[in-house]
């Protein structure tokens, strides 16, 4: 019975990026993403046909910043060569401001994201989805 209880204590501990966002609105927040951006696990199992704009989605929380093959631009580049990896408050203030993100991120004003879009609101929500469909 204590190694239960230890578990679902390490458990609820684990998982912030669920405890903060509403995967319900997440999922209905990304509708706003897919023109750009697809969630697509690596087997193939398309989760949500979207854009090749942006990168894939999937798998992106725990993933740091500019690491799959997808064409980064330099300032996406440059915050994962400084340690950039996503996590749901990280992600959340990206969205809001990319360009501005990244420029605070990595101290470098001569960078900017390619991703022009802002998402003013329902950053953690749609951080919360993404974790709920992908394998992290």
């Amino acid at each position: 019975m204590t190694r239960i209880a230890t578990a679902l204590a390490a458990f609820a501990l684990a998982t912030p990026a669920l405890a903060e966002g509403d995967i319900a609105k997440g999922e209905k927040e990304f509708g706003k993403c897919k023109a750009c951006h697809t969630v697509e696990a690596a087997d193939g199992t398309v989760i949500v046909k979207g854009g090749k704009t942006g990168p894939n989605l999937y798998g992106v929380i725990g993933r740091a910043a500019g690491s799959t093959d997808f064409k980064y631009g330099p300032g996406l580049k440059e915050a994962g060569e400084k340690g950039l990896v996503w996590d749901a408050e990280t992600f959340e203030k990206y969205v809001e401001d990319p360009s501005k993100f990244i420029k605070e991120y990595t101290g470098d004003n001569a960078v900017k994201s390619n991703m022009t879009f802002k998402l003013k609101k329902g950053g953690e929500d749609i951080a919360a989805w993404l974790v709920s469909v992908s394998a992290n």
